[in-house]
């Protein structure tokens, strides 16, 4: 039996609103068939962290897990990151970046309606700002007019993003995609070598890379390190599980707090590829010849190593688009073997969990 410890302070799904230094760090001694993989520290103690080290003294009180630690795949990502995946519809970005004005105007547009009274007479602003519009038998204050349609633009933008959405999930799945035929050889942390690509008719490949990232942690695990019950207090930065669907996201595990994915189809895998809140990536590379290099990341990751509390997951990402112009994502994970040495990242490469991020 191997005993190694892992520690980490996994960012929550909004982690810009979040100081790390209020978020407990989960300390856990894991006992293992397999051995662990050489010390590695991503991160410090004052912000996000994930950490995994031998045993020493002092560490036996801390609480104990036992569970797998495994080189291979694990099922749960190879079904959620394994395949094609459909870009959302850019409006829904677009709609994100127009939250904050519009309801900025309608605050300032309600502030200067209720204090129409002293503005007008302190003839401050204009007096036909003030002028009600006759709408039927009603009389509505100019501004709010105004403000309002600003206010609910965003809201109708997402409307229509998840409808657009929505019809290319329900042509995929009418028509799937079969696999593109990809060679991969030299697979390293420094990279891989694409010595062959074919893709399915109608689709071009334009981009591709390597990248590595940090799986959320398995709920009941991390909840049973800090002592609390499935069906009580979530953990810091979670919210309660939802039951289980046939489509796995974060939100069943309650880590994605409503918000990771924009309304996918309820039938069949996930259509949308979910980020990963901990990851790195190399420089994409513009797919133009059947051969081509992939350089990794610039921080020397380790490679794969998959357990309850920390996953380490690599995969290479092949950007293409159909013929009728939908956007494409290929996912394939690769296995990298980790290198016989210390790995040590002063700091966590943390990015937002919404997939139109």
């Amino acid at each position: 039996m191997y005993r190694s410890v892992q520690r980490v302070r996994y960012p929550p799904f909004d982690h810009e609103n979040s100081d790390p230094v209020e978020i407990p760090l989960v300390e856990v001694l894991l006992e293992s068939e397999n051995p662990p993989p050489p010390n590695l520290r991503i991160g410090n103690d004052s912000s996000w962290i994930i950490e995994w080290r031998e045993e020493t003294e002092g560490d036996s009180s801390l609480p104990k897990i036992n569970t797998e630690v495994t080189t291979e795949t694990l099922p749960f990502l190879m079904r959620t990151r394994n395949g094609w995946y459909i870009d959302p519809d850019p409006l829904h970005s677009t709609a994100r970046k127009m939250i904050f004005p519009g309801v900025l105007v309608l605050v300032v547009a309600l502030m200067l309606h209720a204090l129409e009274p002293a503005l007008i007479s302190i003839a401050i602003i204009p007096d036909f700002i003030f002028t009600p519009v006759s709408i039927g038998p009603l009389d509505y204050p100019l501004m709010i007019l105004i403000a309002f349609p600003i206010f609910i633009i965003p809201i109708l933008l997402r409307v229509v993003a998840n409808i657009m959405d929505i019809r290319r999930q329900n042509e995929y799945i009418a028509d799937p995609l079969s696999s593109p035929e990809v060679e991969i050889s030299n697979i390293s942390v420094d990279g891989a070598e694409i010595s062959k690509i074919s893709f399915p008719e109608g689709i071009t490949a334009t981009r591709a890379r390597v990248q590595v990232g940090v799986a959320v942690p398995k709920r009941d695990v991390l909840l049973e390190a800090i002592g609390r019950s499935k069906d009580g207090q979530p953990a810091p930065g979670m919210s309660t599980g939802l039951p289980e669907r046939r489509i796995s996201t974060a939100d069943e595990h309650g880590t994605g707090v409503g918000e990771s994915v924009p309304m996918p189809v309820s039938r069949g895998r996930l259509l949308l590829l979910e980020p990963m809140r901990v990851q790195d990536f190399g420089p994409w590379t513009d797919v133009v010849d059947e051969s081509f290099i992939l350089l990794g990341p610039s921080n020397q990751w380790p490679g794969n190593i998959y357990s309850a509390m920390i996953a380490i997951h690599w995969e290479i990402v092949i950007e293409a688009s159909k013929s009728d112009g939908t956007r494409m994502k290929w996912v394939r994970p690769i296995n990298i073997e980790a290198p016989n040495n210390v790995v040590s990242i002063d700091k966590l490469p943390v990015r937002s969990g919404r997939v139109e991020s």
